[in-house]
């Protein structure tokens, strides 16, 4: 096994732990830091949607609140449906925390790696602000 196949295996794992009663779309997703550590979130939907939380948003806070400021990879993985991808509000975050490499599944449920800027191209970040202060 491949350690993208790990990390999406992983991911499905979170996924079984989702609460999403309204759109039965499971989700789950494992943040790498830089030191290797790994951080898994998924989807916890509301009945208030906008409080609803995405699995790599979820794997990300839990990251952060654990002192991560930079993520290696992320992994992304569905039960309900295969080829699922991050939404922007998640690809933003992904940058915020400069993740290097995303890995999400195609159709078949295979594992297929992506550079955040293929996900998010012409993005704004941390060093666009820096650069804006000087």
């Amino acid at each position: 096994m491949t350690e993208s196949q790990r990390l999406i295996a992983e991911a499905r794992n979170a996924a079984e732990r989702s609460h999403s009663p309204y759109s039965k779309f499971r989700v789950g997703a494992v943040v790498v830091a830089s030191d290797g550590t790994e951080y898994r979130g998924c989807n916890v939907e509301n009945a208030a949607y906008g409080a609803s939380i995405c699995a790599e948003a979820n794997a990300i806070t839990t990251a952060v609140a654990n002192g991560v400021r930079e993520i290696d990879t992320i992994a992304v993985a569905c039960l309900d449906g295969e080829g699922c991808s991050p939404c922007g509000n998640c690809r933003q975050l992904m940058r915020e925390f400069s993740a290097k490499r995303v890995i999400l599944t195609n159709e078949t449920g295979a594992p297929v790696e992506y550079a955040l800027d293929a996900l998010l191209p012409m993005s704004f970040g941390p060093e666009n602000l820096e650069a804006s202060r000087e």
